[in-house]
């Protein structure tokens, strides 16, 4: 990650803007808190990628709260590519004076050269891919599958940079590092995913009940989580040999169904500080 960082702010001078890419079921968690800093002044536009996977006023809120004069936010969807148009008009507008320089120049089809970010598995290769309308950068639903630089061509006048996701060192909080593993931006494989599912559905008692007890047919919720997690689990048949609860199945079950949007659209932070209802 630290070798990530130098390459992103030796490069900067290369690029004539940033794309950052966030997930926008959660755009604070799903952003290094460095690119700020590591960015400057340096024209930007934030994707709220996976923007079909969270609320459309919730996302609505965050763009209007991260747009600022050299700053620009966007909501997308990298698979389908819906979205994406918008974003050479946003660079033209972000460019407008370095454009005017170029057009006083002679120069006529200016060709954007825009640098990449964004944490590991909040969709940035799907998005190059969407952009490219080939499979140049590899893609998948671990995170970690960028490793090195690479320049990408498109034909909407723009040169991507990709670079490799860039996590931090130290994760501010317990409710960052929770989003993060729900979305899958951590390694499961690192995570106790039987304890996350118990942060997981108790999250989901609070913030979506309805849509808890509709998608797993339940007829109450309880406020202990566990007992929550054991009527999902006696539902969706993960009851094992003694009467005893396959955490482990009903966690991957779990997180899946979560990622995949299974339960609808959910956005698991506000701008505000207040957590989200129903």
């Amino acid at each position: 990650m630290a070798k990530t960082r130098r390459e992103i702010k030796e490069n900067l001078n290369q690029v004539d803007a940033v794309i950052e890419i966030r997930d926008a079921r959660i755009p604070r968690s799903s952003s290094n808190p460095e690119v700020d800093d590591l960015c400057g002044l340096k024209p930007r536009i934030i994707l709220l990628n996976k923007a079909d996977l969270a609320e459309s006023r919730i996302t609505d809120t965050w763009i209007k709260h991260l747009t600022k004069s050299n700053v620009k936010a966007l909501a997308c969807n990298s698979i389908t590519g819906a979205g994406l148009k918008s974003i050479k008009p946003m660079l033209n507008e972000l460019l407008a004076e370095k454009h005017g320089r170029k057009s006083a120049k002679g120069i006529v089809n200016i060709v954007d050269r825009v640098m990449v970010i964004g944490i590991p598995n909040v969709g940035k290769s799907s998005f190059i891919n969407k952009m490219a309308k080939n499979a140049t950068a590899k893609t998948g639903d671990k995170p970690g599958v960028t490793r090195s630089r690479q320049w990408i061509k498109t034909k909407s006048g723009i040169d991507l940079m990709d670079t490799p996701g860039i996590l931090w060192p130290k994760l501010e909080s317990d409710e960052t590092q929770l989003n993060l593993a729900f979305t899958g931006a951590i390694k499961d494989e690192i995570m106790d995913i039987e304890e996350l599912s118990i942060k997981l559905v108790d999250l989901l008692a609070k913030n979506y009940p309805e849509r808890l007890m509709a998608r797993y047919k339940l007829d109450n919720l309880s406020e202990d989580p566990v007992e929550n997690l054991d009527m999902i689990g006696k539902k969706r048949g993960a009851v094992i040999s003694g009467g005893r609860m396959d955490y482990n199945r009903l966690a991957v079950l779990m997180l899946d169904e979560l990622r995949g949007g299974k339960l609808g659209p959910l956005s698991l932070e506000k701008p505000e500080t207040e957590p989200v209802e129903e």
